[in-house]
């Protein structure tokens, strides 16, 4: 999984599994998942999680801390939902 501002300052979770086990609950070897928010949605994450908003870096490492591990993905999108914070999903298999 990947955590990162793109150029046009959004924050994108990226993800990507592959092997028997993604085959056998998706049906296909590999699965690709995407959070794509916007900045001023981002905006709302600096202020729930009381970082300074400048400080990209320490969001993205907070992010990070809190949701790792195999669910980060589905974790993340909880977080998300529970703080209407708006964003776009991706999935492909």
């Amino acid at each position: 999984m990947q955590l990162y501002f793109n150029e046009n300052d959004q924050l994108i979770f990226d993800g990507y599994d592959i092997g028997a086990k993604v085959k056998e609950y998706w049906g296909d070897s590999d699965y690709e998942y995407t959070y794509t928010i916007e900045s001023a949605e981002v905006k709302k994450l600096f202020a729930i999680l009381k970082i300074n908003s400048d400080d990209k870096r320490a969001l993205l490492k907070e992010i990070k801390n809190r949701f790792e591990g195999n669910d980060a993905y589905s974790k993340f999108g909880e977080f998300m939902d529970e703080h209407n914070i708006n964003y776009k999903a991706f999935t492909w298999t």
